[in-house]
C-alpha cells in the first residue's frame, strides 16, 4: 500500500506567523504555491496553515488592508497534519472527515505537503474512493459556501468566491472522471438567488 510519503510534495514553504498577509501572497505568487506552512515558535509549538482560501475568504472578500492583517490573524493553528506512513486510503479518509484540502507531512519535523490532488492523482488508488473523496470534498465545500451565503448575502464577495471554490472542484472532478457537468452548484444556488449570479456577472465586468 502507497503511504503519504510517497505522494507527498517535499519542496514546502514556510512563512513565520507575524508576517504581513502581503508578504505571504508574494511569495505564494512568486513559487505557485496555493499554501504556506505557518512555521513554529518552539519546538514543542504547533505548525499552522495558510491557504489562499483564508486569504480570500478573510482578507480581500472583507476589503481589509493585506499589508495590515498578519499571518496570525488569519490562519489555522494547530492544523490537521498527516504522518508520513499514513496509507493513501487513510489519509483520503481524514481529507473527507475533516473537509481538508491540503495538510502537512509531519514526523518529529515537517517533512512536506500532501494535498487532495496528490491523492487523486496517485494511479493506484481504485476508483470507488477517488469518486467517494470528490463527492465528499465538494459537498463539503457546497455546504461552506451555502453557510458563507446565509451569514453574508447571496451577492456577497465572499459568497461569490465560495461558489468559485466550489466550481473549480466540480470542474476538476468532472475532467477527472471524463464526465459532462451538466450544471454547476453555483446555477443551481442562482435559480433559488438569481441576484448572485447578476452580482457574478458584474464583478467580471469591473474585473475586466
Amino acid at each position: 500500500m502507497m503511504k503519504a510519503s510517497d505522494i507527498m510534495t517535499q519542496e514546502v514553504a514556510t512563512i513565520r506567523s507575524w508576517a504581513t498577509v502581503a508578504e505571504a501572497v508574494k511569495l505564494m505568487q512568486q513559487q505557485g504555491w496555493r499554501a504556506l506552512i505557518v512555521d513554529r515558535c518552539h519546538d514543542q509549538d504547533a505548525y499552522g496553515i495558510l491557504t489562499e482560501t483564508d486569504i480570500v475568504y478573510k482578507v480581500i472578500a472583507l476589503g481589509r488592508d493585506p499589508n495590515r492583517v498578519r499571518v496570525f490573524e488569519i490562519m489555522t493553528k494547530p492544523c490537521i497534519t498527516v504522518n508520513p506512513d499514513l496509507g493513501i486510503d487513510y489519509v483520503a479518509r481524514l481529507f473527507a472527515e475533516h473537509h481538508l484540502v491540503r495538510a502537512p507531512v509531519i514526523q518529529g519535523q515537517l517533512l512536506g505537503i500532501i494535498s487532495l490532488t496528490d491523492i487523486l492523482y496517485c494511479h493506484t488508488f481504485i476508483e470507488q474512493p477517488q469518486t467517494l473523496v470528490w463527492e465528499q470534498t465538494i459537498q463539503a465545500a457546497i455546504d461552506r459556501a451555502q453557510a458563507i451565503c446565509a451569514t453574508t448575502g447571496a451577492t456577497s464577495p465572499a459568497c461569490l468566491a465560495a461558489w468559485t471554490e466550489v466550481e473549480a472542484l466540480q470542474s476538476e472532478a468532472a475532467h477527472q472522471q471524463a464526465k459532462k457537468l451538466p450544471k454547476t452548484a453555483f446555477e443551481e444556488f442562482c435559480e433559488e438567488f438569481p441576484e448572485a449570479m447578476q452580482a457574478r456577472m458584474l464583478d467580471n465586468l469591473c474585473s475586466g
